[in-house]
């Protein structure tokens, strides 16, 4: 049969702890204040597809193990290592003092548009988004190396924060494994 599907147990899946050994993507994700524990279980999901290295809950973003981010994540709390942390500025401060270049997913003045956005080779990033209504924090955003702005063309003009990590993620994924 041509282009038959793949059950799940024939695909390459690592266990959890090849997950732990592997080397990861040099790629942080940071939550900053997010509402929605199935948007937080998304990253998860999508953050172990990529081997990122780790993801930072910030503020009022929720952590496991809790059972709306088990549903959505699929038990990726288990493999992608995570942290909760109340201050997003004291974070990237952190990070960057650290060499890490923190990105701010957010439209602003200035934004470079993530297509033009090309990283580093051997460069670790922290990619900040934020509250699903207010977006990242203003300060964040100051403090920021950078901030990124996915291109869109439509009248809205606001994507939702698990499809905004998934497409920031594999932009960069894709560009830093040329």
């Amino acid at each position: 049969m041509k282009n038959r599907k793949l059950k799940n147990a024939e695909l390459p899946r690592k266990t959890v702890e090849e997950f732990k050994a592997s080397e990861k993507t040099p790629i942080i994700v940071i939550l900053d204040n997010i509402r929605s524990l199935n948007n937080i279980g998304s990253v998860f999901r999508t953050s172990d597809a990529f081997l990122i290295e780790k993801i930072y809950l910030c503020g009022i973003t929720a952590t496991p193990p809790h059972k709306d981010i088990r549903k959505t994540a699929l038990g990726s709390t288990d493999t992608v290592a995570w942290k909760h942390v109340e201050d997003t500025v004291r974070l990237i401060e952190q990070l960057q003092n650290d060499g890490v270049k923190v990105l701010a997913i957010e439209q602003a003045e200035e934004s470079i548009f993530l297509d033009q956005f090309e990283p580093i080779a051997n460069q670790r990033y922290a990619i900040v988004f934020g509250n699903e209504v207010k977006g990242v924090q203003q300060e964040v955003v100051t403090k920021s190396d950078a901030v990124i702005e996915i291109p869109q063309l439509g009248t809205k003009h606001s994507l939702n924060i698990s499809v905004s990590t998934g497409i920031v993620i594999w932009d960069l994924f894709s560009k830093m494994k040329k």
